[in-house]
């Protein structure tokens, strides 16, 4: 999403080429159900979103990105609308609802649970109108073309199995998440941290690595994907029950099941160790199968499919990976610390997530500051191209596994000095062999670093060595290539 968007802010600047690791539409953008995030409604405002969004931070949201963010999100949503963005109405009026740590009924949904698909689907329609955008598919980026600044990347094209070198002005990464650094995910195949870990090698600077949001309800069937279920589902009613049959988010935040992420999924885990169960189970059979259907009609089908009727039995739910606050820091124009690289969406770290991500600010972060990252670009310099050619690179079928596992258990939602240290110490030890085995151990190698460093509880990152607030640490953390953790 944030990649279409600056590409169309870009379309008469210049040629501008979109490459996709997969088909064009496989992204972490296309799986969003729940929707997005914005102050439209009547009873709304852009100071409640703000709020919000602070409070959800944990006291580590850069201020200004929080405002940009929810001040120019009602402009950009109209525009989509503009475009053929069809969300759901109530009438001629657009309907809202609402979902965690919301103060007020502000998020828009398409289809009832297709929102990322759907704008997804409008930005690709416009960009498709535009004749100096082009695309490829199925050409992973593999690294960095770097001299004075970033000039270009080098391609692999998977059909002719070679790898070969694009210049450009200017280089964003859109590259989105790295939940698949987790052996348990809600994030599809490609999201192996890609443009966090090119970035770190060429020498950028990587801000809040540490902070990854686990999505407290993934579906949890053996041999099923962790496919999300929304917390528009929670939203709409749906209660939390451990395997015993009791509802237990009151003992833990006034919220209940409406408590920010990092809350719910603690919460969660606690109740998992307290039964000896391997999962909890998501409730809305109150509401009934019509109401199900025509709201999440994609979720409803999909459980289906694993045996999962959401009308007739709870359904059961666990914690997976879900999204990555922090990723190659850029100021608020997408700008990283090399000239000629940008970075918008999940891949980058602009501060206005902090410590925990607010429900739905994801897709709406991807057009604002896809747009702003755009307009910066046209601005861009070109720097010194550097002369590569290009080179054969065999394909292998990637083994991200031992790397997921040690993440998992070392580095996921309950973590401490000495999982974190044995972390370090078995991924120096991994001999990645594939481009995404190298990007998948770096990202979480520098996660893990990262954590190590932060001696403390905040948001999405919680040590049991440390499990408080400290305000020597409500700063940023800073890594980059053969330099020590920092915080500023």
């Amino acid at each position: 999403m944030a990649g279409l968007r600056a590409a169309i802010e870009l379309a008469d600047a210049g040629t501008v080429l979109v490459v996709a690791k997969d088909s064009l539409r496989e992204s972490s953008s296309e799986y969003a159900q729940g929707g997005i995030a914005v102050a439209l409604s009547d009873d709304d405002e852009v100071g409640l979103h703000e709020q919000d969004t602070l409070y959800a931070g944990d006291g580590l949201c850069d201020r200004v990105a929080v405002r940009t963010l929810v001040e120019e999100g009602p402009a950009a949503i109209q525009e989509l609308i503009e475009w053929g963005a069809e969300f759901d109405r109530e009438g001629n009026k657009l309907a809202f609802t609402r979902e965690g740590a919301h103060s007020r009924d502000r998020i828009l949904h398409a289809h009832g649970d297709s929102t990322g698909r759907e704008i997804a689907r409008t930005l690709y329609q416009k960009a498709c109108s535009l004749p100096n955008v082009t695309f490829r598919s199925y050409a992973a980026t593999t690294e960095l073309l770097r001299g004075d600044g970033v000039s270009g990347a080098m391609t692999w094209d998977a059909k002719a199995e070679v790898e070969f070198p694009i210049q450009a002005r200017a280089v964003l990464l859109a590259t989105g998440g790295l939940g698949r650094v987790f052996l348990n995910t809600t994030n599809p195949e490609v999201a192996t941290g890609d443009g966090v870990a090119m970035a770190w090698r060429a020498g950028a600077d990587i801000s809040d690595i540490e902070f990854v949001q686990f999505h407290p309800t993934a579906l949890a069937v053996e041999g099923a994907p962790r496919f999300l279920l929304s917390e528009a589902l929670r939203g709409e009613g749906a209660r939390l029950l451990n395997i015993l049959g009791e509802r237990f988010m009151e003992r833990y935040h006034p919220l209940k099941e409406l408590a920010p992420r990092d809350v719910v999924a603690r919460a969660i885990v606690s109740e998992m160790v307290s039964t000896g169960s391997p999962h909890v189970l998501l409730d809305i059979t109150h509401r009934g199968e019509a109401f199900i259907r025509e709201r999440f009609p994609r979720i409803y089908d999909t459980c289906l499919l694993y045996g999962v009727d959401l009308a007739a039995r709870p359904a059961p739910v666990a914690p997976a990976a879900h999204y990555a606050m922090g990723g190659v820091w850029t100021d608020l124009d997408g700008r990283t610390s090399i000239p000629g690289l940008f970075a918008a969406g999940e891949a980058a770290c602009t501060g206005v997530h902090g410590a925990n991500r607010l429900a739905s600010n994801s897709l709406l972060e991807g057009v604002v500051f896809g747009i702003r990252a755009g307009r910066a670009m046209r601005e861009a310099l070109p720097c010194a191209p550097v002369d590569v050619a290009s080179r054969p690179l065999p394909l292998r079928i990637p083994d991200l596994t031992a790397v997921q596992t040690i993440a998992w258990e070392k580095c996921g939602i309950v973590r401490s000095a000495a999982g974190l240290r044995e972390a370090v110490a078995q991924l120096d030890s991994v001999c990645p062999l594939t481009p995404e085995e190298q990007n998948v151990r770096e990202v979480a190698r520098l996660m893990a670093r990262c954590a190590l460093a932060r001696e403390e509880s905040r948001g999405a990152h919680f040590r049991t060595d440390f499990p408080e607030n400290r305000e020597a640490f409500a700063r940023h953390s800073i890594i980059r290539l053969n330099s020590h953790v920092a915080f500023r």
